[in-house]
């Protein structure tokens, strides 16, 4: 807020508006009752960008080594992981701020149905990662606000699809996570692309 230069009131208000308009959701934190998460829904975009280029063999894009991070990475970080690499945007990583003891059941089945390839390795500590990675993505509210997370670290806010215990919940974990991968992708396209280029 203060970067922005905006009080507590009028973002309030901005933030109702797009609301209202259903450009955006918002969402109560699953950690932190007291922390809210602003979503953009993607649907609300279409017709106002132009068509983009993305998944065609004439797109260009600098692979990325990216690294999702959830509570038990026995779920969403291990399924957005497996996405990035099914767009073939890069090598990508999993980890967990309390790991479980097992890849959760249906996140594997989940997996198959759509095709993904998930590996059947425990899940691990963030603490244990190796790998330099360009981008760190957070996908749980409740490791967000573990860890001190730097400020160029992005969050995607998405429900814990393990607490409903039902492979339709993970099968909206996946269709969120791609469309927030192929959100990504697009903005990372148009920041590359050269001045006359079509993107």
């Amino acid at each position: 807020m203060h970067r922005h230069r905006l009080t507590s009131s009028l973002l309030a208000h901005h933030l109702d508006v797009l609301e209202s308009a259903s450009l955006i959701r918002r969402r109560q934190s699953s950690g932190d009752r007291r922390n809210r998460y602003v979503v953009l829904i993607p649907q609300s975009l279409n017709g106002l960008l132009p068509d983009s280029q993305i998944g065609s063999s004439s797109t260009t894009f600098k692979p990325l080594r990216a690294l999702f991070v959830c509570r038990q990475n026995s779920a969403r970080s291990q399924l957005a992981a497996a996405l990035w690499r099914s767009h073939h945007l890069g090598k990508a990583e999993s980890a967990g701020t309390e790991p479980a003891d097992t890849i959760h059941p249906l996140t594997l089945e989940a997996a198959r149905r759509e095709h993904l390839t998930v590996p059947l390795v425990r899940p691990r500590h963030l603490r244990d990662v190796q790998m330099k990675h360009d981008v760190i993505i957070s996908v749980c509210d409740e490791a967000r606000e573990h860890v001190e997370a730097r400020e160029e670290w992005l969050h995607w806010s998405l429900p814990d699809p393990a607490k409903s215990r039902s492979l339709r919940a993970f099968k909206r974990t996946i269709d969120e996570l791609n469309e927030r991968i192929i959100m990504f992708k697009s903005r990372q396209i148009e920041t590359t692309t050269p001045r006359g280029t079509a993107p």
